[in-house]
């Protein structure tokens, strides 16, 4: 069992396939399972399109359970990492007819997210002066 500790990276041989994981022989007793999240860096929706019964694979040991002497296995641990595209610069956001952005969403844009609280005394604001200007008009 000292062949085979967490961390130690080996060969071998795929004799079996689930939907969870493929089963990797060690040796002629010893056999560790690889989660289907282990197989590769990128999503894999079917293990199948990855892996076949008999292919000889390099496994990092990651676990070893001493009591039932489950060995937890991974490809990906074994691989280097693919380099990540860089991310694309955010897009300017819409802007209202005529090119000009709306003052309301710019204000937004400035602040950051507000509470409900702070939204609140907002649309009270607006509304009383709404109402302000009505009366004026009202009385004209």
């Amino acid at each position: 069992m000292s062949n085979y500790e967490v961390g130690n990276i080996v060969e071998g041989k795929v004799t079996g396939i689930k939907p969870f994981g493929a089963f990797v022989a060690l040796d002629e007793k010893k056999q560790g399972l690889v989660h289907i999240s282990e197989v590769a860096h990128g999503f894999v929706k079917d293990i199948n399109d990855v892996l076949k019964v008999g292919d000889e694979v390099k496994v990092k040991i990651m676990n070893v359970e001493e009591e039932s002497g489950k060995i937890s296995l991974s490809i990906r641990a074994t691989q280097e990492a693919p380099e990540r595209p860089a991310r694309p610069a955010n897009k300017p956001r819409p802007q209202a007819a005529g090119g000009a952005r709306k003052p309301q969403a710019q204000k937004q844009q400035q602040q950051g997210f507000n509470t409900l609280e702070d939204k609140l005394k907002e649309w009270l604001k607006q509304s009383n002066e709404i109402q302000a200007d009505l009366n004026k008009r009202a009385k004209k």
